[in-house]
């Protein structure tokens, strides 16, 4: 007996083994079944979704509710002022989309709308240029003079569109305007059509957001600025585009020297807003971006930072780098915005089952968070539930 238990626990062990192992092959590629979303959940055809409605309900308590509010985003800023800024414009224009998609709401967003944009406004004027941007922006002077941060200046003035784009108020329209012509004077100044974000530091993400807010004032205001679109593709392609994969970088000098690669935490907004520039180039950098970045595993989708030719640091914006996979949180939600925008389904649901297990989602009381994300982070995934209208409108305009 002695000599035969070893044997026999061998044998047992390894029938646990291999029926381990039987079970995880059974069970691991039937596992994203347990958090595959029904899209037509998330991503409405007509209205809101069910999943967009609760997210949404959680952004207006924390506008609605000073003290909770401020409490939640100075916690968020904490870890990066930026967040606190990004968080209102996805708010916004998840809430522009919302307002074309419920007509009969539409009063309500519009008063939400103003009121942070609003807010913005007066924080930015209050405070000055430096709230809404990380510390290093004050080591070293902006290259133009007198500074400005197209970070902020595109966004505000994207905000200042797409609510006008739902219903037209006078007092924005000068707002507006003026936003665009600093934008423009700004970017076709620079060598490569494209301005500072902070100091010596151009932005894909922040040019392109930039060249969509001057797209949507053009339809708003009969201007035109079909040259400058052209002078700036013509640009982009020519210097800021990575040779190895023919995705446009992420940042780059003034004089457009590259700084960091493609990255993921910019790529996926940048064909967004380009889609309204120049569609198919835009559709070109979603197909090469998901090649490059987009991964799925056993149902579960997510996309990586950097792409595996052109590797960079794990930073604010990537997020804590899940090792192996090498798949990022912040590319991973910005995606979701991508695959919404040229009607990539399959892969929003991938993604969408990805939020569901690792995310944590959280309900109280019919409002939706995710413990693993923030405000932005969650005003993000609203944005790609909801996007579409706004967009849709502008080129209705752009064609008429």
């Amino acid at each position: 007996m002695t000599r035969q238990l070893p044997i026999m626990m061998t044998n047992r062990s390894v029938a646990i083994i291999v029926s381990f192992a039987l079970a995880m092959l059974i069970w691991l590629p039937c596992m994203h079944l347990l958090f595959q979303p029904d899209v037509d959940d998330y991503l409405s055809r007509d209205g809101v979704s069910l999943e967009a409605a609760r997210l949404a309900a959680r952004h207006t308590r924390v506008w609605a509710n000073p003290a909770a509010g401020h409490q939640e985003i100075e916690t968020m800023r904490g870890s990066n002022a930026e967040w606190d800024f990004m968080g209102r414009t996805f708010f916004v224009l998840a809430m522009a989309n919302m307002a074309l998609r419920e007509p009969a709401e539409r009063s309500t967003y519009l008063a939400r709308m103003d009121s942070i944009i609003e807010a913005t406004i007066r924080v930015e004027r209050e405070q000055g240029l430096y709230f809404f941007l990380m510390d290093y922006a004050r080591d070293r002077p902006f290259v133009e003079s007198p500074p400005r941060s197209l970070f902020i200046d595109g966004e505000i003035a994207l905000m200042l569109g797409v609510r006008r784009i739902v219903a037209e108020k006078e007092g924005y329209r000068t707002l507006l305007r003026e936003r665009v012509r600093v934008i423009v004077d700004r970017m076709q100044r620079g060598p490569v059509k494209c301005a500072e974000s902070y100091p010596d530091e151009c932005w894909m993400f922040c040019n392109t957001v930039a060249l969509a807010a001057v797209k949507i004032a053009d339809v708003l205001d009969g201007t035109d600025h079909t040259t400058f679109f052209d002078a700036w593709l013509e640009a982009a392609k020519r210097k800021l585009v990575d040779r190895r994969t023919g995705l446009l970088i992420s940042s780059f000098g003034l004089d457009g020297s590259r700084r960091d690669g493609p990255e993921g935490s910019s790529i996926w907004i940048a064909a967004h807003c380009l889609e309204l520039i120049d569609e198919a180039f835009a559709r070109d950098q979603y197909a090469r971006a998901k090649k490059e970045l987009g991964r799925s595993l056993l149902g579960f989708g997510y996309a990586r930072e950097w792409p595996e030719s052109s590797k960079g640091p794990a930073d604010i914006d990537s997020g804590p780098i899940v090792p192996v996979l090498e798949a990022s949180p912040g590319s991973s939600g910005l995606a979701l915005v991508g695959a919404a925008t040229f009607g990539d389904r399959d892969y929003f649901a991938q993604l969408c089952a990805s939020l569901n297990f690792a995310a944590l989602p959280i309900e109280e009381d019919g409002a939706l968070r995710h413990a693993m994300s923030n405000q932005v982070g969650d005003a993000v995934m609203l944005y790609a539930m909801v996007l579409g209208p706004v967009w849709h409108e502008v080129k209705a305009r752009a064609k008429s």
